[in-house]
Formats: structure tokens, sequence, C-alpha cells
């Protein structure tokens, strides 16, 4: 317990990732991981802010929010921070029609987003959605832009499912951009803005979190 509170000391808030270190996705939504439910009742407890940050985008939040209580955790809607609902903020701010690469789970997040005659692309982990044409359609529009705008949720590589390793949003990004010869805006995990966004929602600056 005394290493506990050494560990804790200045800390007001918790930045939490789900995939991979809460549970890991597969069949019936998945499994948690030992330990993991157990610890997040314990951080709450303990009266440090928690905040959940993910770069899931086969889901909408509340899709994400209620598979997790499924597997026994306790949180809201509101304790989520996710790139979709962040990229919509910066849809609407520039002005931007998105054609949108992206698993249909998502698909509810972006309904309140013009998408007529797009003058972007966004895409995220659209998993069997990543066919030729799909791939192809998105190029289309990139290439038909006088200043192509590309928009991707997250640059993972892969991730962990418990039917093993699977490709992330990172590679069919790299791909458009190479083929289109420009650089992605990444809204989500590694982008600095996005933990900035995490930390204002959780209202405790950089060096009060872990």
């Amino acid at each position: 317990m005394a290493a506990w509170r050494e560990r804790l000391a200045g800390v007001r808030g918790v930045l939490l990732d789900i995939s991979g270190v809460l549970y890991d996705g597969g069949e019936g939504g998945g499994t948690p991981i030992a330990g993991s439910v157990e610890a997040v009742a314990r951080l709450k407890r303990s009266g440090l802010k928690v905040r959940f940050c993910t770069n899931e985008s086969q889901k909408s939040r509340r899709e994400l929010v209620q598979l997790l209580r499924r597997l026994g955790f306790h949180l809201s809607e509101g304790e989520v921070t996710a790139p979709a609902p962040a990229a919509c903020q910066l849809l609407r701010a520039r002005g931007l029609r998105p054609h949108l690469l992206v698993h249909d789970g998502l698909r509810s997040e972006f309904h309140q987003v013009d998408t007529s005659n797009p003058n972007c692309v966004v895409i995220a982990d659209a998993a069997e959605g990543f066919s030729f044409q799909n791939m192809n359609k998105a190029f289309q529009v990139l290439m038909e832009l006088e200043t192509p705008v590309l928009i991707s949720l997250g640059k993972g590589r892969y991730y962990k499912e418990a039917a093993g390793l699977m490709l992330d949003v990172g590679a069919y990004t790299k791909a458009l951009e190479y083929a289109c010869g420009i650089e992605a805006e990444v809204v989500g995990k590694p982008s600095p803005e996005f933990f900035k966004s995490a930390l204002q929602e959780l209202g405790v600056d950089a060096h009060q979190a872990q």
C-alpha cells in the first residue's frame, strides 16, 4: 500500500488505453485481461480522475462502452476519449466534407457531418472494408482534389486480438500516402493533440497525470 501511495504522489489523474491493455478483442466481443477490471475499480476508489483513451475505430463510443460494461468495467461514454468525435470536431471547424473509409460500426459517429461532394478522406480501421475497390475509391477522391486532405484515425501498424495480430489502419494510411504523395493528418494516438484533449477533458496538467 505504501508503494502504491509513493508511485501516485503528485498524480491527480490517469489515462488508460483500452484495447490490449484492458481487454483483448475477439469472438463474443473479447475478454478482459487478467486483473484489469479490478485495477480500474481500484484506481477509481483511490479518488484519482480516470480517463480512457482509445484508437478504437470499429465501434462507436457507445458500443465500446456497452462492451466494456458487459466485461465488468464500470465507466461511462463521457469518460472515453476516442478519435472519431475528435475528427468530427475538426471536420466541422474546417468545413471539410469527408469521403468515409471506415468500419460500418463507426458510421453513426459521423451522422451529423456533411458527406456530400467530398473534399477530404477520413480513414479508420475498416477491417474487411479495406477492399481494392474501397481503397481505390479513396485514392481517386484524393487525386481529384487540388489540395488533398487525408485524415487518419490513428497510425497503428497492428493490434492484438484473441485470434492473433491484426493489421491496423496505419498500414492502409501509408498506402494512400505513398500513392497520392501526401502526408495524413493523424487524429488519435500518437498525436500530441489527442492526449492534450484527453488531459483537458480530465481537468489536469500533463505533469499531474500518468
